[in-house]
């Protein structure tokens, strides 16, 4: 049996969530975790680290299984996405403690947004709105978690 790896994209893509789900799996055990019903401090970021890396597996098979045809990329690693992804997710942990939740979320949906080559802006701009509202209402009311809605 051999594998045929016909999307390098993919799946160093795949691997990449993996070790990154798989280490965040890791250092979440340093918390202590708790039950569903009282969550611990490290309950929900082992449980997000989970989802990564059945997603990064999910996205290494799928990359064995594209055909040529649908393979429209160059094979290699793109930088522009990981470079406005990797300073969205920054820019959140940096914002979010003082700027607040809402502040913090959209900035993170539009530099993500731009992880794309072709950008509508009045979409992104909508979509940042719906997730920052969305992103309040379950983690500051729903949850109550202690973080800033607004900038203090």
């Amino acid at each position: 049996m051999q594998i045929r790896v016909l999307s390098r994209r993919d799946s160093l893509a795949g691997l990449f969530f993996i070790s990154f789900g798989v280490t965040g799996g890791f250092l979440s055990t340093a918390y202590p975790l708790g039950t569903s019903m009282r969550m611990g401090a490290g309950y929900f970021p082992l449980l997000l680290s989970v989802v990564l890396a059945l997603l990064g597996l999910a996205v290494l098979v799928r990359s064995v299984r594209i055909t040529e045809e649908k393979d429209a990329g160059d094979g290699g690693l793109a930088l522009r996405p990981a470079a406005f992804i990797g300073a969205g997710v920054i820019a959140f942990a940096l914002l979010a403690p003082n700027q607040g939740l809402l502040i913090a979320t959209v900035v993170l949906t539009v530099l993500s947004g731009f992880a794309q080559r072709e950008v509508r802006l009045r979409e992104l701009l909508g979509l940042s709105a719906v997730l920052a509202a969305f992103g309040v209402a379950v983690f500051s009311y729903g949850l109550g978690l202690p973080l800033p809605v607004l900038p203090a």
